[in-house]
This record gives structure tokens, sequence and C-alpha cells, in this order.
């Protein structure tokens, strides 16, 4: 039996469209995708999550982004 996650859907992502990122729980890991692509996620530990976010944070990926 398929496990049952609660997807959130991040508010920066706006209303439509196929530009939705969501998260979700599972144990100690923050599971990430796309909502155009709900098969591919991403798992990375908390820890893990709070670097990336930090190093987004101080513009470390900015280049990815344009």
């Amino acid at each position: 039996m398929a496990e049952e996650l609660e997807w959130q859907k991040s508010s920066f992502s706006g209303n439509e469209g196929p530009n939705c990122v969501e998260v979700a729980r599972r144990g100690d890991d923050v599971l990430i995708r796309e909502s155009d692509e709900p098969g591919l996620v991403l798992a990375a530990s908390r820890a893990g999550l709070a670097a990336f976010i930090e190093g987004i944070k101080a513009g470390e990926f900015d280049r990815f982004a344009h």
C-alpha cells in the first residue's frame, strides 16, 4: 500500500501553471517535487535542506535562476 503524503505547495509558485514546488515530510526526510512531475521526488534531511535554503538566501545559486 502506498504511503499517503500531505504535499504543501509554495505560496511563491502562484495559483496556476506548471511551476508549483511542493514539499512533504516522510519520517526525518523532507520531500520536494514539482507538481507537473509528481513521480520525480527529491529527498533531503532536514539539516541538508536547511543548509540549502541558507545557500539560496545567500545568493549562492542565483546563476541557476536566470
